[in-house]
């Protein structure tokens, strides 16, 4: 579709000439997100407060007009795509830490707050906000919320559903609401802040977030196993969290995830083991090197050939800058990846990866496997070349295959990036059909003209 000019003049009157971007270079950059997915908008508006955002949407309501809220676009679902076109509703001006409280324990935050300023911003008053996705240097709490975000901390802190006490947002027909409280407890009607994380846009669009936060932890320590065999990695994972230790990360890198990694930063990863688990346990200082000496110990058992522990903040950030680099590097391998996002019940993370390797023969393509292996979410990307149509097709095969066996295995289709259109479709392999219909009813409800992020999630 393309918009009138008295749409556009409407649109420039509300947030002002410089903030609506309509030339082709302009909207290509708000034409994709962290997949290989693209879709052009009619126009991108850019609102600076939750007024402006609140007459866009009445405008749009008012003139049936697609609105595809937006924060960086690091997302991996193509959940921000504006497929249909209409109005790309970037979020990134409302960059406004609000309040930090530490008495509460909360901050209140504009939903284009960077995840990484934020956490920099609590933890100088000594304050802690644990959710910490791989791109949270440039990914914005507003789209954190949108997907339900997770990242390596989640085994031991929750994801970003755990700590939203409070949100205010815009629905479809331009009302602001309020939701939840700045209390630790509410039990006051039906829980509506929850519907809203994790709904990627399709309820209404997040403009502000109150979150919870927790006192810094005083230590934290690193330790690094190495593991011939990556089924005695996947072991190791099980007797870890047997064992009863609960490390604020347990990550899983495989081989060619090792190899990519290394041939990318040169930082001296092993190339002669199949896996490598990163652990890091944080709290109380004596906690601290206890459950890191119990971690080391149990890979040991494990037949990891080598576990060394961090022995400076340098060491650290070095085994972190590998762990967060595996996407980056994997661009360097093939031409385009698919990075999924299954989870599955910890006792099944070896079966899983199992399986995830014999999808990858069966298909003949190259998956990588990295992910949380301590909370059982696991990162399969396949690289391959779009261009080829066999390969394509084959990408599509081993997609299908990984979420059957995910389900198979007790698990289900995403741990943190959502559904978006990428899912969409196996979305009855792990959820039940009255399910479904109640998703749609309650899209309906809040949405009944269907302009908000239209066929993302449920249609």
């Amino acid at each position: 579709m393309s918009l009138p000019e008295s749409t556009l003049k409407a649109l420039t009157e509300i947030v002002g000439s410089d903030w609506v971007l309509t030339t082709p270079e302009d909207l290509l950059c708000y034409s994709y997100d962290g997949t290989f997915h693209e879709g052009r908008p009619d126009v991108a508006v850019l609102p600076g407060s939750v007024d402006e955002v609140s007459a866009v949407l009445r405008l749009a309501h008012r003139e049936g007009i697609p609105v595809i809220p937006r924060g960086m676009g690091s997302g991996l679902a193509a959940a921000s795509i504006p497929f249909e076109g209409g109005i790309a509703l970037t979020l990134t001006r409302l960059n406004r830490i609000l309040e930090i409280d530490p008495v509460d324990m909360v901050a209140i935050v504009e939903a284009g707050v960077i995840t990484g300023d934020l956490q920099q911003a609590v933890e100088a008053r000594g304050l802690f906000y644990p959710p910490d996705p791989s791109s949270l240097k440039h990914c914005t709490i507003g789209g954190n919320v949108a997907c339900n975000a997770g990242g390596p901390r989640c085994l031991k802190y929750g994801v970003t559903r755990d700590y939203v006490l409070a949100l205010q947002a815009v629905l479809a027909d331009g009302r602001v609401v309020r939701l939840g409280a700045r209390t630790a407890k509410n039990a006051t009607g039906y829980s509506l802040v929850h519907l809203f994380v994790g709904s990627e846009g399709t309820l209404g669009v997040v403009t502000e977030v109150t979150l919870r936060l927790l006192p810094l932890p005083r230590a934290v320590q690193t330790v690094l196993a190495e593991f011939p065999r990556l089924s005695d990695a996947c072991e190791a994972v099980t007797a870890v969290l047997q064992a009863g230790v609960r490390p604020a990360t347990l990550e899983l890198m495989d081989e060619t995830a090792i190899r990519c990694v290394e041939e990318y930063l040169h930082l001296g990863l092993p190339l002669d083991v199949e896996a490598i688990l990163l652990a890091e346990c944080d709290g109380e200082a004596a906690q601290v090197a206890e459950e890191a000496r119990n971690v080391a110990a149990l890979c040991r058992e494990h037949h990891a050939s080598q576990v060394r522990t961090a022995q400076s903040p340098k060491d650290r950030d070095d085994l972190w800058r590998a762990r967060r680099a595996i996407s980056g590097s994997l661009s360097r391998q093939r031409p385009n990846k698919l990075g999924e996002d299954i989870v599955v019940p910890r006792h099944a993370i070896p079966a899983m990866v199992g399986r995830l390797k014999e999808i990858g023969r069966r298909h003949d393509l190259p998956i990588v496997i990295f992910g949380h292996a301590g909370d059982g979410n696991l990162h399969p990307n396949i690289l391959f070349d779009r261009r080829n149509p066999d390969e394509w097709a084959r990408v599509q095969e081993a997609s299908a295959a990984i979420f059957a066996a995910a389900v198979e295995l007790g698990g289900t289709l995403s741990g943190e990036h959502g559904v978006g259109v990428l899912k969409r479709e196996f979305l009855p392999l792990a959820v039940d059909p009255a399910a479904i219909e109640a998703m749609r009813a309650i899209k309906r409800a809040l949405d009944p003209s269907g302009i908000l992020n239209p066929g993302k999630i449920v249609s």
